[in-house]
């Protein structure tokens, strides 16, 4: 069994605003937030709550304003824009609505791409990404570039780039979003299976049938937390 390493996600009293001509746009307003290692959340919000914001800073792409954020014990406040790219490569593993692929690569060179990054050579990377490939199900579908795969096939690609880094969290921004229902279907289940295997995941979503596919939804609402909910599963048979 492939995993992740412990991922502690400790957030307290976050803030973060941007500046509007001489005034400020507070877009999150004292977030409080921990997220144990394993455990699959949802955060949830319509347009304007706050989540793409607060996805942003967790994945250390934006940095908050005041309070205090630990990934992976690690403190995230007052990291200079090269410290931030590497604790993103090293503790994240991203994946996108839109796949975030690269055309002219194959899957299996765009599986290895954050490992190219550390400075591992083409051949250990290949080597580990073609592990994560099997794990998603592509092993005969690696040396196929993004056109040659179906929507879903290109989201399992993207889905074995953000493991094969190792990273303390999976951050799923709207993952199933371009995808029709079935596709999006067999694409939770995957993160249902990456749950099992004690992987962390944090989802962001404005749909509430998504999101219920975790653990805890965080509701979203105005730069707050509105309410949290905890989701109860069906019991696996057989």
């Amino acid at each position: 069994m492939i995993r992740l390493k412990k991922s502690p996600i400790h957030i307290e009293n976050l803030h973060k605003s941007y500046p509007m001509g001489k005034e400020k746009l507070h877009v999150l307003k004292g977030i409080q937030l921990d997220v144990k290692e394993g455990e699959f959340i949802a955060i949830l919000g319509p347009s304007g709550s706050g989540k793409s914001t607060l996805m942003n800073i967790i994945g250390c792409i934006d940095v908050m304003d005041e309070g205090i954020y630990e990934l992976d014990g690690t403190s995230v406040k007052a990291n200079n824009e090269d410290e931030l790219a590497a604790i993103r490569n090293k503790l994240v593993g991203f994946i996108f609505q839109k796949f975030n692929l690269l055309a002219k690569y194959t899957a299996l060179d765009n599986v290895a791409m954050p490992l190219y990054c550390r400075g591992l050579s083409r051949e250990e990377a290949h080597t580990k990404a073609k592990t994560y490939l099997k794990l998603v199900g592509l092993e005969d579908r690696m040396h196929h570039k993004p056109n040659e795969l179906s929507g879903g096939q290109q989201q399992r690609v993207a889905v074995a780039r953000a493991l094969c880094g190792e990273p303390s969290i999976l951050l799923a921004d709207e993952p199933t979003g371009n995808l029709d229902s079935k596709t999006g279907e067999d694409i939770l289940t995957l993160f249902d299976q990456l749950k099992d295997q004690n992987h962390t995941i944090v989802l962001i979503t404005h749909d509430h049938e998504t999101a219920k596919r975790a653990d805890r939804i965080i509701h979203l609402l105005d730069g707050v937390i509105h309410k949290e909910e905890i989701c109860i599963k069906e019991k696996k048979t057989g």
